[in-house]
């Protein structure tokens, strides 16, 4: 038997293995949210906290099994808002899955949200006539393209020129040591059915030393927790590669964007990491695209890059950290949880793929955040907060939302938006 070409190899993958694996069933029992593509993000990161008030025209490019879909019709059709889906895959078994999870949710007869699905290649948008989207969502699909320079361009074509894109791509350093059993089992369970492929991977897998890089590596799971469709997406992928912060940047840059900002990007500062003012010192010279790439070198453990990036020309910016015009909203957590995670000296620490990170936060958190809900701004917080504490100065006030809004921002927990 002849051997089938990457592109061949890829869709014939994605058919027999649609991923992420995932059960229509399951839909009456949680909802799957993640980031890029959270509503939350998107307004605070492509619109710059204001959601536009006419109907929203969204692309769900490379749709998969539909995560991205089912999360963000879902967020949508529980805020009222109006919006077209279109979602496209080349995959038809990726798609019935994802028709599927949207049936089981009642969300084919929304009265507010419109979803159409067409099976095809985003690298034929252009050609296509869509009118512009305001908002493309583009989740771990380019680096499996042939040209993920020309794939980028391609979604490029079809965004508005005041829309933005959440763009998701391997990270090289957190994904140490899976290009390596990659490469192992191109020699050693490269023949037969994908079936007979990852059985043979799973012996190799059970065999590998302590030693090797991938057993090293806590941030990787797929290969475990993702069942066979997560170890082939993995470890057996005909075409794959991963992405350092100047490689990202020149990417997005060759395609005439921008930035708009990372998902977590504490992650990417490098004060997240060091605390020493000598070593922060050497630092504060370099731009901010130079102190994410030392930051990813730093923490070792990204394994993703996820971020919302819009047209070099478009000057949105997400409301600054604290505005006091501004509306704080919790992101899938509940604020007692932070509260309860709190030492005595008001420092946070979260676990992130391997890595505690220590927040520090302001001792007025404890009265801050409770009071926090998703349709006070922050002058009304600041303001209870006054009532209680009239010793308080308006610059304390304000230097505490600041670094709240900071610090539970840098890690996903925190968006603003503005009201209408």
């Amino acid at each position: 038997m002849s051997k089938l070409s990457p592109d061949a190899a890829v869709a014939a993958q994605y058919e027999a293995l649609p991923y992420p694996h995932r059960d229509p069933r399951d839909e009456g029992k949680r909802l799957i949210v993640g980031s890029p593509s959270h509503l939350q993000e998107i307004e605070q990161s492509v619109f710059g906290g204001r959601w536009p008030a006419r109907p929203v025209r969204v692309l769900i490019a490379g749709g998969g099994s539909g995560d991205a879909l089912t999360m963000l019709a879902q967020q949508l059709a529980e805020a009222g808002r109006q919006a077209e889906l279109l979602y496209l895959d080349p995959s038809h078994a990726a798609r019935a899955v994802a028709e599927a999870r949207i049936a089981a949710r009642g969300l084919e007869a929304s009265e507010t949200v419109a979803i159409r699905f067409a099976t095809g290649s985003l690298l034929d948008l252009p050609s296509q006539g869509h009118d512009p989207f305001d908002y493309i969502d583009s989740c771990g699909v380019l680096h499996h393209l042939d040209d993920p320079d020309a794939g980028l361009r391609a979604l490029v074509s079809v965004l508005a020129p005041h829309g933005g894109i959440g763009l998701m791509l391997y990270g090289a350093y957190g994904r140490r040591g899976v290009y390596d059993v990659q490469a192992i089992l191109r020699t050693l369970a490269a023949e037969g059915s994908p079936k007979e492929r990852i059985s043979q991977a799973k012996r190799v897998l059970a065999q590998l030393p302590s030693t090797n890089w991938l057993r090293r590596n806590g941030v990787i799971r797929d290969h475990l927790d993702g069942g066979e469709a997560g170890l082939f997406d993995l470890l057996l992928h005909a075409r794959d590669r991963a992405y350092t912060v100047p490689d990202w940047f020149a990417l997005i840059h060759g395609a005439g964007l921008r930035l708009a900002e990372w998902v977590e990007p504490a992650r990417y500062r490098l004060n997240t990491y060091f605390t020493d003012p000598a070593v922060l010192k050497r630092a504060e010279s370099l731009s901010s695209e130079a102190q994410a790439a030392l930051a990813e070198q730093v923490a070792g453990n990204l394994a993703r890059h996820a971020g919302y990036v819009v047209r070099a020309e478009n000057p949105i910016a997400p409301p600054p950290p604290g505005d006091r015009a501004a509306i704080p909203a919790f992101k899938d957590i509940d604020p007692q949880r932070l509260l309860a995670a709190m030492d005595r000296g008001g420092r946070l620490t979260v676990g992130n793929e391997g890595l505690d990170l220590t927040l520090p936060l302001p001792t007025l958190a404890i009265a801050m955040l409770p009071r926090i809900d998703g349709h006070k701004t922050w002058q009304a917080v600041l303001d209870e907060v006054k009532s209680l504490r009239q010793d308080l100065s308006d610059d304390t006030l304000t230097h505490a939302a600041e670094h709240i809004a900071r610090q539970l921002g840098g890690i996903g927990r925190l968006t603003q938006r503005y009201g209408a």
